[in-house]
């Protein structure tokens, strides 16, 4: 069992939740120089550079799939709580202290008294008010294109600063969601007065404000006057595009970038024999698949998934795709350091046996092979991945896979639609197993991103749903590990690899640490990464 649990006590109902403060000392307005005084060790000044493997599409927060955006809403947004850097305590963000009520239904936030929105069009640097918390969070409930929130059946204003969040029905995982990057606290000035530009203009209460966002380049960020938590000791921010591994490595190398996220490949390599240069690696709650779709198409019948499943040997893939090391092979479709994990049913997975899948391809009706496609984004993973399986299937299966790359925003679309006979991606997040098992195969999920494949079985979700009508993590596991034998008797992905969070960092980037959920944390209560000269 992993230590990577929720704190019990964020679900104890009718108890009130204290927890520490914010590191530093909040200022209750806007300063000229940048909010509190810093009280960590580092250098103040300079703009940190970091690179992301693929462009981010949307930062409306209730648009965004992927977590190239999350990691610009989180700098410029704030939460109502977040995770401590090692996942094992729910937080104060905005949120100092919350209670829960007896029959799990109703969660009480008091909302700090020192925060403020940066300064936008359409507002001029006001206070964040309860009445934000509800706007934001019934938008997200009803608006997300991920489903961020559907647990919220409304919010209700108590006062300035405290707010009731209704749920439809108790669900244990509502903390949790909380800390999503679709989940954070904005302005309704700016949200209506920029309409859909507004993710072009996001305007929040964290630490960094977005001056510019150009799309497939870079976004940059400065400072903000107004932050109410510990003065970041960067002047600044630049987040890159960069999809070459190889051109992220030698940016490292000669200070075009600071910090290189998401990395695989040779590059990871280059870095570690390069010693000006450090490589961070952590296990990640990762997991890399290929998702079949169970509606349309010859996917639709079984036989052809487990077919396909049987005719690729994991370990190869996982070698073939990270031949550094920067994943290790996976079978199930949760994260080992989930606490919902269950290591006896990955006996449940068909084993690599090519013959038997080509009698079973055969008997679906497809003795001489057939046609598919697979949609990938085009990163340098995901392009070997594919090209790897299109051999490994037409070698054991006689099937012509084609292989459709493309953008982040152009991919996640398509996938969410069911377009794809196949779709290749991979899933981080949180470690409570709602975000994996629930996202990816709640029929509630159809047409978001992490069930565009159709996966409908009323067995799965009453078992899924259960899970969130108890407290107890014990018992919550129970039902999960049931829902995660169910799922696989259905054959509907093909998991093989969970990666590394795999970092590149300049040696003049001071205070970095990862996460497992591959968050990159620029300033919490933990964390104020600064750059010396």
């Amino acid at each position: 069992m992993s230590d990577l649990k929720i704190s019990r006590r964020s679900f104890v109902g009718g108890v009130s939740i204290f927890a520490a403060a914010m590191a530093g000392t909040a200022l209750s307005g806007c300063s000229s120089d940048g909010g509190s005084t810093s009280t960590g060790a580092g250098a103040d000044g300079g703009t940190l550079v970091l690179s992301l493997p693929s462009s981010p599409k949307y930062l409306d927060p209730i648009k965004y799939t992927g977590a190239y955006e999350a990691q610009i809403i989180w700098c410029v947004c704030d939460t109502l709580v977040d995770y401590n850097i090692d996942l094992t305590e729910i937080v104060p963000q905005l949120a100092t202290e919350w209670k829960i009520s007896d029959d799990g239904l109703t969660y009480t936030f008091t909302i700090r008294d020192d925060a403020k929105f940066q300064a936008g069009q359409y507002q001029e640097g006001r206070a964040v008010v309860a009445e934000d918390v509800k706007y934001s969070l019934e938008r997200s409930a009803t608006e997300s294109s991920m489903n961020r929130l559907a647990m919220l059946d409304h919010c209700n204003v108590v006062d300035d600063h405290t707010v009731e969040c209704v749920l439809k029905a108790p669900n244990a995982s509502f903390l949790t969601a909380l800390t999503d990057a679709g989940n954070v606290i904005i302005p309704k000035e700016e949200v209506e007065g920029w309409g859909d530009a507004f993710g072009d203009h996001l305007v929040g209460s964290g630490a960094f404000k977005l001056d510019q966002f150009v799309k497939d380049q870079q976004s940059d960020l400065s400072r903000s006057d107004c932050y109410w938590g510990e003065k970041p000791h960067l002047d600044g921010l630049t987040v890159k595009v960069v999809t070459d591994m190889t051109q992220s490595a030698n940016g490292l190398a000669t200070g075009e970038i600071d910090i290189a996220t998401s990395l695989t490949g040779e590059a990871t390599q280059t870095i570690k024999n390069n010693d000006q240069l450090v490589l961070d690696q952590k296990p990640a709650l990762h997991v890399a698949y290929v998702y079949m779709n169970q509606v349309n198409g010859p996917t639709a019948d079984q036989k052809v998934r487990k077919a396909i499943l049987m005719a690729v040997n994991r370990d190869d893939l996982v070698k073939g795709v990270y031949p550094y090391g920067e994943a290790t092979t996976a079978v199930l479709p949760l994260p080992k350091d989930s606490w919902g994990y269950d290591e006896s049913v990955e006996a449940d997975v068909p084993a690599y046996d090519p013959e038997g899948a080509k009698k079973l391809l055969a008997e679906a009706g497809y003795p001489d092979g057939l046609s598919l496609n697979i949609y990938i984004s085009n990163t340098e993973a995901r392009v070997k991945m594919a090209t790897i399986l299109q051999q490994a299937l037409k070698e054991n299966l006689n099937i012509d896979l084609a292989i459709n790359p493309s953008d982040w925003g152009t991919f996640s679309a398509a996938a969410a639609a069911g377009k794809a006979d196949l779709y290749g991606m991979s899933w981080s997040w949180l470690p409570d197993p709602y975000f994996f098992l629930n996202k990816l195969f709640s029929s509630t999920e159809i047409g978001a991103l992490g069930n565009g494949a159709g996966f409908s079985h009323p067995e799965v979700d009453e078992l899924l749903d259960k899970a969130l009508e108890v407290t107890d993590q014990d018992e919550r596991a129970k039902y999960y590990k049931e829902a995660l034998k169910k799922i696989v008797s259905y054959d509907p992905m093909l998991v093989y690899g969970s990666e590394y969070v795999t970092t590149g960092l300049s040696k003049k980037v001071e205070g970095f640490q990862a996460r497992a959920d591959n968050k990159t944390t620029i300033v919490s209560s933990e964390i104020n990464i600064s750059k010396t000269a």
